[in-house]
């Protein structure tokens, strides 16, 4: 498959890798669970609706490679693959596939039932592949890792999912109104 992007494509890629490393880093750790509350997601969600499918997909896949190489781009600036092998990386290997998923769904069908429920999928398979690896790694059942990976982040990225929508629609539509982004 060969991807043929321009240099603005590879600069607003990385661009949104970067605003998912600021917005990583917004953290905080919860003491029963291995789990921090960060915005990463935010970031995700907000780089699919913004530029689609292949970009958004790119930008995750960039974050998490810097991640994985030891730039500490992750929550409470870590880095390492240890980080992608560890409890919480079930989560961050989600990233580039949820941010398709979403950016597929926005290309399909724009609409606010069509791009909310797009979100909410999303997000049950980042809770998912995240659960699974937190089960996992740490040798728990999966009721226990849904109740120290799931359950205290439900209302907040309900929240994110709303933000993300009111926030990535506008800047979308002012984006392909100046001609900066394509469909």
């Amino acid at each position: 498959m060969k991807l043929n992007l321009s240099i603005k494509e590879i600069l607003v890629a990385g661009l949104f890798a970067a605003i998912t490393s600021v917005l990583a880093q917004i953290s905080f750790v919860l003491p029963f669970s291995p789990v921090p509350i960060t915005f990463q997601i935010l970031a995700v969600f907000l780089s699919s609706i913004i530029l689609g499918s292949k970009l958004s997909a790119i930008s995750q896949l960039v974050y998490i490679l810097l991640g994985a190489i030891g730039i500490p781009v992750f929550a409470n600036f870590s880095g390492g693959l240890n980080c992608i092998l560890g409890p919480t990386g079930g989560y961050l290997i989600s990233y580039p596939i949820i941010a398709f998923i979403i950016g597929k769904t926005i290309e399909k069908e724009y609409n606010i039932i069509i791009t909310i429920s797009g979100l909410f999928i999303s997000l049950l398979i980042c809770y998912s592949m995240g659960v699974l690896q937190l089960a996992f790694i740490t040798k728990i059942s999966l009721q226990k890792a849904i109740l120290l990976g799931v359950a205290p982040y439900i209302l907040l990225d309900l929240a994110k999912i709303w933000t993300a929508y009111l926030v990535g629609v506008k800047v979308r539509n002012s984006l392909l109104k100046a001609r900066l982004i394509k469909c």
